[in-house]
């Protein structure tokens, strides 16, 4: 079996169609997204391959990000999805960075217009296990940062009463799943093993 290409090698449109899969068939698929459909079937979930190879880089990639959508209204692009290949491997290191970009958020004076969400391969909550299946929430393809307008957000939450639940109904969501399903679902976790 021949292995995987290099995260380097990739083509931007082939990372771009792993990490939509993934969303199609994990974050819709499994409903761990309550209001992630309706922006992707009307494409307007913006894809963004940020080749970054220090903070520096990816935190000009975010801003630069952030500000495209304060340019675009919602109906045009509503979020961004940055997708790291090439940085930020180890989940310690996408975590620390996640403080830097959470800070950018806030120098910037975008703090109350976006937010920040995060996956990673090798996602773990703090006080999960990392072999826990409910990881797999949060677990993607690539290291991925997820802008979201908070407007848009509050707008989608009024139609979702029991939000608050989510987090627990996904959790069991992905327990529940049977070996086979993960293997189908998550094949990029298999593939690192």
């Amino acid at each position: 079996m021949s292995s995987p290409p290099s995260q380097n090698a990739l083509s931007d449109s082939s990372l771009v169609a792993e990490v939509t899969r993934w969303l199609n068939q994990v974050v819709i698929g499994l409903n761990l997204c309550p209001f992630a459909a309706k922006p992707t079937q009307e494409q307007r979930v913006r894809f963004v391959i940020g080749r970054a190879q220090d903070d520096e880089q990816l935190l000009d990639v975010l801003r630069a990000e952030m500000a495209l959508l304060d340019s675009e209204p919602a109906d045009v692009i509503e979020t961004t999805l940055v997708i790291v290949p090439a940085y930020l491997q180890d989940f310690f290191d996408y975590n620390q960075f996640l403080g830097w970009a959470n800070r950018l958020v806030k120098r910037e004076g975008w703090s109350g217009v976006y937010q920040l969400a995060s996956f990673h391969p090798d996602y773990c909550f703090a006080g999960a296990a990392p072999e826990d299946d409910t990881n797999l929430t949060n677990r993607s393809p690539y290291p991925i940062i997820h802008i979201i307008r908070e407007a848009s957000l509050e707008k989608a939450l009024a139609y979702f009463p029991d939000i608050d639940q989510v987090p627990e109904r996904n959790q069991r969501c992905v327990a529940a799943l049977s070996e086979q399903q993960k293997r189908a679902l998550f094949p990029y976790l298999l593939a690192r093993d």
